[in-house]
């Protein structure tokens, strides 16, 4: 089956997909000294063998960026997307999985910064309804700065019914509120769980909110509203990752 192409931008973005051997990467356009660089990082492996490689000036690449403003740093690729993981496989005869599930959370710099600190704190997966992920976006994949690479994601047809069935398979779903009835660090953090976290404008929905098991909040300033959905996420995983450290 042959699978939709498309471009990505950025340094981190562009020399992860080219490490990764499960991403196919069809072409990727570089100026001299980010082919140096690539030489420079990676040593010890050729990770543009067998790419087609175009040089082109930093002016020629502002073309694949300049509609989202985004730098590309002398690096664009065009790559194809990875084999979807299927999630009901992913969780057999697993034990103390931490996945992350997204309610109508759509902003790809937001989804992609979310990635990068899940990837870097270890979380084993993140769960997303399949026609609110920005698949192509080279927003996302830029603020992932390569992240993208090293996390599993689960794109879902319906959120709702996919909470209910991990919760028959003993998951504990944590849906993340300002109004929730405990702080976070006051959990115990056992077992397979689901941190379910929603917009930044409306939150979770409130008949997905009816598959949380528990409403937990992050205590911060009463004098401040809310904060980034991705600095919140960030501030959980870490305290998640500190405890299995020490367990």
């Amino acid at each position: 089956m042959n699978k939709s192409s498309f471009f990505i931008v950025g340094q981190h973005a562009v020399i992860e997909a080219l490490k990764n051997p499960k991403r196919k990467v069809l072409r990727v356009f570089l100026t001299e000294d980010s082919k140096k660089n690539i030489h420079r990082k990676n040593s010890k492996k050729n990770i543009l063998e067998n790419v087609k490689i175009y040089f082109k000036s930093k002016k020629e690449l502002d073309k694949y960026t300049s509609k989202e403003q985004l730098m590309h740093n002398g690096y664009v690729a065009e790559i194809e997307h990875l084999d979807q993981p299927n999630l009901k496989q992913f969780i057999k005869e697993k034990n103390n999985l931490t996945l992350v599930c997204l309610d109508e959370v759509t902003d790809p710099r937001n989804i992609g910064s979310l990635i990068r600190s899940a990837a870097s704190f270890n979380i084993d997966g993140l769960i997303i309804k399949e026609r609110q992920f920005p698949s192509d976006s080279k927003l996302m994949y830029k603020s992932a700065s390569g992240c993208m690479e090293h996390m599993n994601i689960f794109q879902v047809s319906n959120i709702n019914s996919t909470l209910k069935n991990l919760r028959e398979k003993n998951f504990w779903v944590y849906g993340f509120d300002a109004k929730g009835n405990k702080d976070f660090t006051d959990i115990k953090w056992e077992g397979n769980k689901i941190l379910l976290f929603g917009s930044e404008g409306f939150g979770m929905k409130q008949h997905t909110g009816k598959y949380a098991d528990f409403f937990v909040k992050i205590n911060i300033n009463s004098n401040i509203e809310s904060l980034n959905i991705s600095n919140s996420a960030a501030i959980v995983f870490h305290h998640l990752s500190f405890l299995k450290k020490k367990s």
